[in-house]
């Protein structure tokens, strides 16, 4: 049974992916964070990236420690306006045409007009088109059917609909009476709920952390480097809470906190990982070590970038990655029992 805590913290995410916030258009996410943040009297700014950063003081102000996760979403901008009345889209983010197919999805005018459609093959109708399961997902043949009264470019653009405007795709979120959330955007918006519960209860128990600890809700992780900036020189310890990837060969799965031993980037500090499993054997947290073998995330950004700091990547396992996702409560309690311990805890240099 889920406690207050997690209730909450379920209701904060349905909030989150109800928000659409394609990489590159991500202000109403934000303000959404900024006002909750706001309301717990918690210091924040925005970056120039339009990424927010909310900072606890702690007893050690000399030494630092920086939390991310990312409130950006995969999507795509309108690429081309067809002649056939239909829009070509272009993506944003890793992800594969497939797993888009059928989905319901809004486009966002530069003026601020909100048009819904359905992402289509062209040769959907098996009635006319004999290849229409065997033809590629792909740009050329994919487009977006408006739900407007349009025949062509003239029509579309009447609308107020260019090319450049902003698609997001319909998150159809539910949570079921057996704890699961299945929803699109769970990466990372999970986390986002996580993080912003776990600020909420340093604030409401007022709990004393021993270094000051930045939060820093990113918007550019989907593309690459939403987190490689604005971490202090005080800076010496920076965990990514991004989700977990589940699949063969993988250990992670719906209802344990992963810990990313290694991604495309290479492995995590090993000093930082061993602390992470000593906090979770300590506090009786389930969790799994895992790879994850096609994946980057806001730390290993930073250290690109050339930041000297002890990197760490967590999260709750998301089942179907960049398509249907979904997760269990139990991962996100365990998930959020490891933080609470975390920011409590020394630092391994």
């Amino acid at each position: 049974m889920a406690d207050k805590n997690t209730k909450e913290t379920m209701k904060l995410l349905v909030d989150l992916v109800s928000i659409p916030s394609p990489s590159g258009n991500t202000n109403e996410v934000i303000s959404y964070v900024e006002k909750y943040l706001a309301e717990l009297k918690v210091e924040t700014k925005r970056n120039r990236k339009g990424g927010l950063i909310a900072t606890i003081e702690g007893q050690d102000s000399s030494q630092h420690r920086m939390l991310t996760a990312h409130v950006d979403t995969l999507g795509a901008m309108v690429k081309e306006i067809k002649s056939n009345g239909r829009l070509k889209i272009d993506l944003i983010g890793g992800f594969k045409y497939n797993s888009i197919e059928g989905e319901y999805c809004q486009i966002e005018t530069s003026s601020g007009k909100k048009i819904t459609g359905t992402i289509l093959m062209h040769q959907t109708s098996v009635h006319v088109y004999k290849d229409a399961g065997k033809a590629e997902r792909n740009q050329e043949n994919m487009e977006i059917r408006l739900d407007e009264k349009v025949h062509n470019a003239e029509d579309i653009r009447a609308l107020g609909i260019e090319v450049g405007d902003f698609v997001s795709f319909d998150p159809r979120v539910e949570v079921t009476p057996s704890g699961f959330i299945k929803s699109r955007h769970l990466d990372d918006k999970a986390s986002v709920a996580i993080l912003l519960q776990l600020i909420k209860q340093i604030k409401n128990e007022n709990i004393q952390l021993p270094y000051t600890t930045h939060f820093l809700i990113s918007n550019n992780e989907e593309i690459g480097y939403g987190g490689n900036s604005n971490i202090t020189p005080e800076t010496v310890e920076y965990l990514a809470v991004d989700m977990g990837a589940i699949g063969d060969g993988q250990t992670t799965d719906e209802y344990t906190v992963s810990i990313c031993v290694k991604d495309a980037s290479g492995p995590y500090h090993y000093g930082l990982r061993k602390n992470l499993v000593r906090l979770a054997e300590e506090n009786n947290i389930e969790y799994k070590l895992d790879i994850y073998p096609f994946y980057g995330s806001d730390a290993s950004a930073a250290i690109r970038s050339g930041h000297d700091i002890v990197h760490g990547l967590i999260g709750p396992g998301i089942d179907s990655s960049h398509a249907f996702e979904r997760t269990h409560e139990s991962s996100i309690v365990n998930t959020a029992k490891l933080l609470f311990h975390y920011v409590q805890s020394n630092l391994v240099l």
